[in-house]
């Protein structure tokens, strides 16, 4: 590799030189030069090794070639006695060829001797001389600078002690002034213009600034006035509010005076027309049972459901002596599972025993929906009983569910049979029920038979979103739930939805059915007001479909054509498409429009307030 030749002692003295000639300081050319100088013998050295290992296509291959080696011996390169030897050597002649790789070598190498020129000192003792220099350099251009800024600070100092020196000279000397009366009356004159000039400016700012507040002052008050404006503005609002409010509640007294008196007039019109309450206590030794039956069939009904209990156990007694029913004839009028002459025989089966058949024809009739209703019961009672006593059993069931319309599976049938009721509601009901069930034993995570009021709120709620919190709380306590407790009691779900053995339903379904019947009559008195008409005007197939999307935005397209098609007797298949019916064209009482809708399975499917769906 190639050594950089050192410097000798004349670079530190002509570095001395330079810096005493430029005032102490490094001159950044003057060490550029030296850069550069060694970056350009150190670029000569490089190539001139390139070259020479260059030179010559292929490697000699001693010292393989032969067995001779010569060997150099370990002295000082630089020393003058290895210089001799190697001027001798190279003058003996050898009896075997030098390799030429190893003549480029050693001529390389003596050249670059002679560059570095080691022949009084080592690359070593020269090197660590290039660097102890550049330290000396450092350290006396650091002492230069500190003596620079040590003379300016000492010349500042001594101009402070001669300037201060010219003051208390002129402060000693007495007569100074009196020896310029002029100088003394120009400063006199001048003194007195500044304080005429000073007074009016003190005058001016009394005048124009004498009434105004100091700037924190003024935003204190600006702030407490903010303040008292926000309360202001608040207390105006919660004024008009109750403005409001007192406006809402005289219209409410005065609505109530109004009832009060209605109320009032109508008692005293009762209490003059009315006979007095019957004493229901005295039913106890004419029914069936004695007073205990009397009480569990009287329990939480009022005087009018009693009348029909009282009717039903007076007819139960004599439907019970009957042994034949007369036959009602073959007229259009007649149900087609009634049309016979003649007198057919009476059953007489229990009460029981007529709801659990009505139970299996149900059942039955949620496998086959091909046939009318009517038609299906007739069918079902011919299958079960033969057709020689299918007809009988037939007027004895009617008679029983005509008669027994407080029980619940009776009352519903009957409906059904004779068209008062579509048979998708008891299906929607019990399904419904199914649900409900279903969803409580998902919640029932241990399978116990047993669920929290908060597990039976969140079902209720789930089920019927657009229930009011009212009725959820009234479907709660049917099935067990109190104001005062936690939602945290623990409730036997399952005990919810039996059935008695007269196939009566427990508080919490009856409840369930109760609301079903009231939301349903809101919904077509909101359908009557939206519309607008009396019962008996007659409503259009458009009207009735705007009025519907009105108030139940949630409609999808079958059900409200479902809706249509029921009050307007048509098949959905002729319902004509919106936009292409005519305002004239199908009409309807409104009445009639309202109890076909009472027949059928309606219900809200959406808030009012909701978009309609697309």
């Amino acid at each position: 590799m190639a050594f950089p030749k050192p410097r000798s002692s004349s670079f530190a003295t002509t570095s001395r030189t330079h810096m005493r000639t430029s005032g102490g300081t490094i001159d950044d050319s003057f060490l550029t030069e030296i850069k550069n100088t060694q970056n350009c013998k150190l670029s000569q050295k490089q190539k001139t090794l390139s070259c020479q290992f260059s030179i010559g296509d292929q490697l000699s291959p001693w010292p393989t070639y032969t067995t001779g080696q010569t060997i150099l011996h370990n002295r000082k390169p630089c020393s003058y006695d290895y210089r001799k030897r190697a001027g001798s050597w190279q003058k003996q002649p050898l009896g075997i060829t030098k390799p030429r790789y190893l003549e480029q070598l050693e001529n390389y190498l003596r050249k670059e001797l002679l560059l570095l020129d080691l022949s009084t000192d080592s690359t070593q003792e020269l090197r660590l001389q290039v660097s102890k220099l550049r330290k000396n350099l450092a350290e006396e251009y650091l002492r230069y600078l500190s003596e620079r800024d040590a003379r300016k600070i000492l010349i500042a100092d001594l101009n402070e002690l001669r300037y201060q020196r010219e003051d208390m000279s002129l402060a000693q000397s007495p007569g100074i002034w009196g020896e310029d009366p002029v100088k003394l009356t120009l400063a006199l004159k001048m003194a007195r213009q500044d304080l005429t000039r000073t007074q009016m400016e003190l005058n001016t700012m009394k005048a124009n600034f004498g009434d105004v507040v100091p700037r924190r002052d003024f935003e204190m008050q600006e702030k407490t006035n903010k303040d008292l404006q926000e309360q202001l503005d608040s207390l105006r609002s919660d004024y008009e509010e109750v403005c409001k409010e007192h406006e809402i509640l005289l219209q409410l007294h005065m609505t109530t005076l109004k009832e009060r008196d209605q109320f009032h007039s109508e008692l005293q019109e009762i209490q003059r027309t009315s006979t007095p309450r019957p004493d229901w206590s005295k039913c106890e030794d004419v029914v069936a049972g004695g007073p205990d039956r009397w009480q569990k069939l009287a329990e939480g009904k009022n005087s009018d459901q009693l009348v029909d209990v009282l009717l039903e156990e007076i007819g139960e007694g004599l439907l019970r002596e009957k042994d034949f029913f007369p036959g009602l004839g073959y007229g259009e009028a007649i149900p087609p599972f009634l049309r016979y002459d003649g007198f057919v025989e009476n059953k007489k089966p229990s009460k029981k025993d007529v709801i659990n058949l009505l139970k299996d024809a149900w059942k039955q009739r949620l496998v086959e929906e091909k046939e009318k209703f009517p038609d299906f019961f007739f069918s079902f009672l011919e299958h079960r009983f033969g057709p020689s006593e299918a007809m009988a059993w037939a007027y004895t069931i009617f008679e029983n569910i005509k008669l027994f319309r407080s029980n619940e599976v009776m009352s519903q049938f009957y409906a059904v049979l004779m068209g008062k009721r579509s048979e998708s509601v008891y299906i929607k009901q019990k399904e419904t029920v199914a649900q409900l069930l279903k969803e409580m034993t998902n919640a029932d995570n241990q399978n116990e038979g047993v669920i929290t009021m908060e597990n039976l709120s969140t079902v209720l709620k789930s089920n019927f979103p657009f229930k009011k919190e009212e009725k959820i709380q009234e479907l709660m306590e049917a099935g067990g739930w109190h104001p005062n407790s936690s939602n945290a009691d623990l409730l036997n779900y399952r005990s919810l939805f039996i059935e008695d053995e007269e196939g009566q339903s427990m508080p919490f379904v009856q409840k369930l059915w109760e609301q079903y019947v009231d939301e349903k009559d809101e919904y077509l008195q909101e359908l009557k007001q939206e519309l607008g008409l009396e019962l008996y005007d007659e409503v259009t197939l458009p009207r009735l479909r705007e009025a519907l999307t009105n108030i139940d935005p949630g409609l999808d397209r079958q059900t409200l054509h479902g809706y249509l098609s029921r009050a307007f007797q048509l098949p959905m298949t002729e319902l004509p498409e919106e936009g292409e019916e005519k305002e004239e064209g199908i009409v309807v009482w409104l009445k009639i429009a309202l109890e076909r809708l009472r027949m059928t399975d309606i219900r809200r499917m959406g808030s009012r307030e909701q978009e309609p769906p697309s």
